[in-house]
């Protein structure tokens, strides 16, 4: 792939909302203590000197105080956003503003989204990368189908999510994989509590802000109840939704009916929903035959990180169907029937095509990770041969001790009788992964 011979310096909305994106910035810092808390402690020493970091991460206010921690780290940073939807245009300008190469607006076309990804594989010197920081992989499939003449610079790679996780055991199965990645997404302090408590409250942010649809008394259907799926259904029947589960898990769908779930069939729950929520990571999980026998003016959104959960396609291939825009991301499709579905944001992440995304504090814990992962790759790249790697459990437990003492919680600690008793050091017990479930 050529790069651009006029390289722009970054490509960004509107460069005057620099100021109102430096502000949210500055509250969002408050409610980061581990990205603060790593500018502290390795600001000094400039541990990502020389690392040329792109990334593909939502360009959003909680991203601009990642790329700024790892800056003042050391790195050089380029960045794009891995959403064509999610980007927070005064979050692109702050970053910008600052000499940061960011090319990343709300509302990409697919073309521009590709465009935006490849102008950040040379920093503005014309060094390529070497390093990646991505989520969902659409930068490293770029990298590896595309542009295979950059590999061998490339340290390594960090995933912030599942599907993007997915795809990196997937090409290593096929020994498609070309570099040491590390799982981000399964470190227990991100999917844990991002994906659980931080869809649990962007969720309904989103769907409220789109809609204003009271939520209490409707009908709920989330498809998956892993972590995702998890948080969505507490924020909903929190809302007072009687919620339906679809599961193609046996041992997920009877923790899903032991919380008191209804667990059935998408053909089953598709008369009868209100509000339908993907969050499977999986493709074709509305289909045309789901959406014709919805209720009136149902809601259909997803929180996956991909549009193919919902078949968006045809709902767009049918002619008798027609589409009214009602505000940007969205869309009310009337049927030749009469009945109509409102879809939101195009079956892309509703919480932040339709609203901003999880709040602050929980992205510190998933971005403290990034940067430790990114700082383990950068410094220790021997430990890491080619691979799907994760961090360490004692890393898990130092992340969740750093966003402690914002919430006030005092932690016990074992006196050395007990440690003895129990067999395992005083500072922590550092156990295995529980099973994933």
């Amino acid at each position: 792939m050529a790069q651009v011979e006029t390289k722009l310096p970054y490509k960004v909305a509107d460069m005057s909302l620099a100021r109102w994106g430096r502000k949210e910035i500055m509250l969002a810092e408050n409610e980061m203590p581990g990205l603060m808390a790593l500018r502290k402690k390795y600001g000094p020493t400039k541990v990502l000197q020389g690392a040329r970091i792109a990334g593909c991460l939502h360009m959003t206010i909680q991203t601009a105080v990642l790329i700024e921690t790892l800056t003042e780290l050391g790195a050089q940073v380029t960045w794009s956003s891995c959403n064509i939807f999610s980007t927070q245009d005064h979050a692109a300008a702050a970053i910008a503003e600052t000499g940061v190469p960011v090319y990343a607006w709300k509302g990409e076309t697919t073309e521009e989204f590709d465009w935006c990804i490849e102008q950040t594989l040379h920093i503005p010197d014309g060094q390529p990368l070497n390093m990646i920081l991505d989520d969902g992989g659409d930068l490293t499939a770029m990298v590896h189908n595309k542009c295979p003449e950059l590999l061998a610079g490339i340290r390594g790679l960090s995933e912030e999510t599942t599907t993007g996780v997915h795809r990196l055991y997937q090409m290593h199965a096929r020994g498609e994989l070309k570099m040491p990645a590390i799982n981000v997404n399964d470190s227990v302090t991100k999917s844990k509590f991002d994906n659980l408590y931080g869809c649990r409250e962007s969720l309904a942010d989103g769907i409220k802000r789109a809609t204003d649809v009271m939520v209490a008394g409707k009908v709920v259907v989330i498809a998956g109840y892993g972590d995702v799926g998890k948080g969505c259904a507490q924020a909903l029947r929190s809302l007072g939704a009687r919620v339906i589960i679809t599961e193609v898990d046996p041992i997920i769908a009877l923790q899903a009916a032991m919380e008191g779930y209804e667990v059935t069939t998408m053909d089953e729950a598709a008369p009868r929903g209100n509000i339908f929520v993907t969050a499977t990571g999986c493709r074709d999980v509305i289909l045309g035959r789901h959406l014709s026998v919805m209720p009136n003016d149902a809601i259909v959104c997803n929180i996956g990180h991909f549009d193919l959960e919902i078949d968006v396609a045809w709902l767009h291939s049918q002619k008798s169907i027609k589409r009214l825009e009602i505000k940007p991301q969205v869309d009310r499709y009337t049927f030749a029937d009469g009945h109509s579905i409102l879809l939101l944001a195009e079956g892309r992440l509703v919480n932040l095509g339709c609203a901003t995304g999880h709040p602050s504090f929980v992205m510190s814990s998933s971005f403290t990770n990034q940067v430790l992962a990114q700082i383990a790759l950068w410094t220790e790249p021997q430990k890491y041969p080619v691979g799907v790697h994760v961090l360490p459990k004692r890393i898990d437990e130092e992340v969740a001790r750093l966003h402690l003492d914002k919430l006030g919680v005092k932690l016990t600690r074992l006196t050395p009788e007990q440690a003895a008793y129990l067999g395992i050091p005083v500072d922590g017990p550092y156990k295995p992964d529980y099973y994933r479930y």
